[in-house]
């Protein structure tokens, strides 16, 4: 293999350990010894990691998404790398292989020093957003009338006193509002059915009749009497034309009750 001058893997994976015919020890030390070719990748069972990080998961009782991503891409690049240490070296294979196993150690190399960037990227902005939660700013100039406002009439906008006096005249109580003016109900329901009752002991009568010389609100009170009368079935009327006279009328069927 071509890589010979490697750092020490910068994974997390410490935890899991691993006994191997071949290694003892954490997972990120293996990784580094396979590419530093101090530990022959051949020799490595990789399903028997595969084994131990499973049996980790199940005694850890949870998983990291982000460190089983990087597992689950170290382990792949393993494969892919002992399988190309596995073929035959014919050349109608190398001309089929787009890498030889130097190339493929180095690719993994790369890999693994992306994803120590994109983490520590992903880390410090994951800190900068722990430390501004709770507010959000960004950065933009000043309006232009702002730019150009004087010190007196920043002053003015601003003054203690101004302010103080907006709050106090919220805590102000508003004047009694004058209903002098509204119309004040002195008639009830109870009387207006009792007056078109007498009435209808005539047998019929005019709708001008029930409410002479009466305001709006009795006469309102009166077409509630009649409407109430007529859903208990004691009275009908009739009107020959629009805006013509309503003659109100006792119905026959309770002729009996009224006599």
């Amino acid at each position: 293999m071509a890589t010979r001058h490697i750092r020490a893997s910068p994974l997390r994976l410490v935890d899991l350990e691993l006994d191997l015919e071949v290694f003892a020890g954490p997972f990120d030390l293996l990784l580094t010894l396979i590419l530093r070719e101090e530990i022959d990748l051949l020799e490595v069972d990789l399903a028997e990691i595969v084994v131990s990080y499973i049996d980790y998961l199940e005694a850890k009782g949870e998983l990291d998404l982000e460190l089983a991503t990087e597992f689950l891409v170290l382990i792949a690049a393993l494969l892919e790398l002992k399988s190309r240490l596995m073929l035959p070296a014919q050349e109608n294979i190398d001309e089929l292989l787009e890498l030889d196993p130097g190339e493929a150690a180095q690719e993994l190399l790369e890999r693994l020093l992306d994803a120590h960037r994109y983490r520590g990227a992903a880390e410090h902005l994951s800190g900068l957003l722990a430390e501004q939660s709770g507010y959000r700013f960004r950065s933009a100039p000043l309006p232009e009338h702002i730019r150009k406002a004087t010190v007196p009439r920043t002053d003015a906008v601003y003054d203690p006193a101004r302010l103080g006096k907006a709050l106090g005249s919220l805590l102000t109580l508003p004047e009694e509002v004058e209903v002098g003016h509204l119309p004040q109900v002195k008639i009830s329901v109870a009387e207006r059915l009792a007056h078109v009752r007498t009435l209808l002991k005539r047998g019929s009568f005019n709708f001008e009749e029930a409410i002479p010389r009466a305001d709006r609100v009795t006469v309102a009170v009166t077409v509630f009497a009649l409407l109430e009368l007529y859903k208990q079935g004691e009275l009908v009327w009739d009107q020959t034309e629009p805006f013509g006279e309503i003659t109100v009328r006792r119905c026959e069927s309770r002729t009996s009750a009224w006599a």
